[in-house]
């Protein structure tokens, strides 16, 4: 890669983080003011940048056009697939990516476990928020307003006697997701199955997705379960970053 391109990109780099001048940018890349002025002229020229009214520099709509092209190429699940898979492989259980469909949360990919009992779950299938890990760990980083068109009013469906019918309830439980970073169904869903889910973000900050690790009680206690947080949330955040998502 030539110098002038690598500079360049640096500049646009440098610029995602607000208005900058030109001196700055000069000691930041470690170039002369004159060497950053004329790789800003041809940026400008080509619209990726734009001067301000007090002489800094942003970055301008073409590059607004071109990151609105690539987020809408994005494709979660291909992105996903390889996370996925590394993951069933260290774990041993079932994986599954989802993501909101209307109220609902659909399956989008499944890796299989490695022992004989199987999960039912399949992909494209439906399932509610409120009582799956991956619609919990959805609903906790969503707006009060959005959280509130998608439930509905209670009492929520009861899948099993561990479902959480009530909004106090569940909100509560929300909360402990949001702050803990991973979300725990707890026999809600299906009586004999639990999972632990962790929230997948966009390159905005938004939850767009989760991630599960699912295991019937008969092959994981609840302990064993809980120690595969720190490989899961460490995959979910492998695939923000594959959609964008900075952790700064």
């Amino acid at each position: 890669m030539s110098n002038s391109v690598e500079r360049a990109m640096r500049i646009l780099v440098e610029l995602a983080d607000g208005p900058t001048t030109i001196s700055e940018l000069g000691r930041r890349l470690d170039v002369h003011r004159t060497t950053s002025l004329r790789l800003l002229r041809t940026l400008e020229e080509q619209r990726f940048v734009r001067r301000t009214d007090d002489g800094s520099y942003q970055l301008g709509p073409r590059m607004a056009t071109l990151a609105a092209a690539a987020l809408e190429g994005l494709d979660i699940r291909g992105l996903a697939a390889r996370h996925l898979r590394g993951l069933g492989a260290s774990t041993g259980q079932t994986v599954h990516l989802g993501a909101l469909e209307s109220n609902r949360v659909v399956y989008l990919d499944k890796v299989e476990s490695r022992h004989a009992v199987r999960m039912y779950s399949h992909i494209g299938a439906l399932a509610p928020l409120h009582a799956t890990g991956i619609g919990k760990a959805i609903l906790a980083h969503l707006p009060e307003r959005e959280r509130d068109t998608l439930l509905g009013d209670p009492p929520f469906e009861s899948c099993t006697p561990n479902t959480r019918t009530d909004r106090a309830a569940l909100d509560e439980e929300l909360a402990r997701t949001a702050e803990r970073g991973w979300a725990l169904d707890d026999f809600e869903h299906e009586e004999f199955i639990h999972c632990v889910a962790a929230p997948v973000f966009d390159a905005a900050g938004r939850v767009s997705a989760a991630i599960s690790v699912s295991a019937p009680s008969m092959v994981l206690d609840r302990s064993d379960l809980l120690a595969l947080t720190e490989d899961l949330t460490a995959t979910a955040r492998d695939i923000s970053e594959e959609l964008g998502w900075s952790r700064t």
